[in-house]
């Protein structure tokens, strides 16, 4: 069986769209990697949790760019309270979206 000219430039057009299509593909799987943002309020719970009981949790469901110094990565805001000697103490943190690395925790 011979192939022709006309067979050649299909096979040629088939296989520069497949490349393209998983380059876009996994382009967009990469860009997407967040982690969700109940995983992340679960493991910051569950570490303050190992000292006291918590009261209260939240965190915004949309991740937002943040920078410190030259690093700007995508992430989490949320804050938690719990009993510490018999007054209700506040915190907040911020969580990178990827990894779910804490990255900073101010107790208000």
């Amino acid at each position: 069986m011979e192939l022709n000219i006309k067979d050649y430039q299909q096979l040629s057009l088939l296989s520069l769209l497949s490349i393209l299509f998983g380059f876009l593909m996994g382009k967009s799987a990469f860009n997407r990697q967040y982690m969700t943002p109940n995983d992340i309020l679960n493991s910051v719970k569950q570490a303050f949790r190992k000292e006291s009981t918590i009261e209260g949790a939240w965190i915004n469901e949309h991740p937002y760019k943040h920078a410190q110094f030259a690093i700007h990565t995508m992430v989490y805001s949320g804050g938690l309270s719990r009993m510490e000697d018999n007054k209700l103490v506040s915190y907040e943190f911020i969580a990178d979206a990827k990894t779910g690395s804490i990255l900073k925790i101010n107790r208000l």
